[in-house]
């Protein structure tokens, strides 16, 4: 009897030990996100897949590791149902009154990214220049000056130079030819006035046109270039009248809605966003710099797609741990600081090309 109640004990010491181990396993959830997750069929590779594996394997940390849809993800990390997220998440106010966040690895920026201009479209753009209101009304005005001052030459000149201001309609046709002539310095000599009169308003056209050409020169380039500045932005602002996209649940939306986006399109991943982007469903796409950059030098048919030299909301990346596991939260942070401060960090990080900012 004694020995039968040893080995029921033994039995249940076993299978104590055995659920505990169970329970003690990890959930550990992802999100593609290269070059910090990359998925290539079933391998798994990139920065914080190195990060993580390290860290597990120094810990000695058992886990189990599945994919989830990015904003599943962070639903589940709320509510405990995964224990760990590896994914590069930003550290934000909101995220941290139901995520717990290891210490932070990485820092970046959001920036913008948008579609390089087609050949035919930087030539309607160069065409339309010429239709702006300001060349229009410049281009007018000198029209009214160059007729004013021929028909003013030709009233002087008509009686006492018939030979090169005829008398009549041809005469009015004379004149403007002459002033445009003058005017543009081309100077054939086929025409002239003779009269003092006729010198003088030859005198005034030159004057006049003298300060007015340059007025012109400065309006035409301001209307050939307009469109031009537009492009070449130095301010997330000038999007927020635009149709942009961003990641749904991500640290980006939340910054393009607070900061008063009006059209904010939302994508599950990066992917989606930037084939809309191609295909110009969209105007801009507006997330973190090092993923933008990695998808849009990766993919080939987004070779068209470029980033704008505008950095803005600095972000820490950390990985999301559920929620009051203060010692497993510790034991990580303790461990990705011991990593990070090694030369082979900056290793890794280079061979993605990534940099510290």
């Amino acid at each position: 009897m004694k020995r039968l109640s040893l080995v029921f004990v033994c039995i249940l010491s076993l299978f104590k030990v055995s659920s505990q181990n169970l329970k003690d396993t990890l959930t550990v959830a992802y999100a593609p996100a290269p070059p910090f997750i990359i998925e290539d069929g079933e391998l798994l590779e990139g920065i914080n897949i190195w990060l993580w594996r390290r860290v597990a394997e120094d810990l000695e940390i058992p886990y189990k590791i599945k994919t989830m849809p990015f904003s599943d993800m962070l639903g589940a990390l709320k509510v405990g149902e995964v224990d760990v997220s590896i994914n590069p998440l930003t550290i934000t106010s909101d995220r941290i009154k139901e995520i717990g966040f290891t210490r932070s690895f990485f820092a970046s920026h959001s920036t913008v990214a948008v579609a390089e201009k087609s050949s035919f479209q930087k030539i309607r753009q160069f065409l339309g220049a010429f239709l702006h209101m300001n060349f229009l009304r410049g281009f007018l005005l000198l029209f009214i000056i160059l007729l004013f001052f021929g028909f003013l030459t030709w009233l002087f000149e008509r009686k006492h130079n018939p030979d090169d201001f005829r008398p009549g309609q041809k005469g009015i046709w004379d004149g403007l030819w002459w002033s445009v002539v003058t005017l543009t310095t081309v100077g054939y000599g086929d025409k002239a006035p003779k009269t003092r009169w006729g010198k003088v308003a030859g005198l005034g056209l030159m004057l006049s046109g003298l300060l007015f050409v340059s007025g012109l020169t400065a309006s035409i380039a301001s209307s050939l270039t307009v469109n031009q500045l537009t492009e070449n932005i130095e301010n997330f602002d000038e999007f927020k009248e635009r149709r942009v996209g961003t990641v749904k649940s991500s640290s980006s939306y939340d910054f393009l809605r607070v900061h008063f986006f009006k059209e904010i399109n939302q994508y599950p991943s990066v992917i989606p966003g930037l084939e809309d982007l191609k295909n110009q469903k969209i105007e801009a796409f507006i997330y973190d710099e090092p993923i933008l950059k990695y998808r849009i030098r990766k993919d080939s048919t987004l070779n068209k797609l470029q980033l704008l030299p505008i950095k803005f909301d600095v972000q820490f990346y950390a990985f999301g741990i559920k929620k009051d596991s203060l010692d497993l939260q510790k034991r990580i942070s303790q461990r990705i600081l011991e990593i990070i401060e090694t030369t082979e960090w900056e290793v890794v990080l280079a061979e993605y090309g990534l940099t510290e900012i």
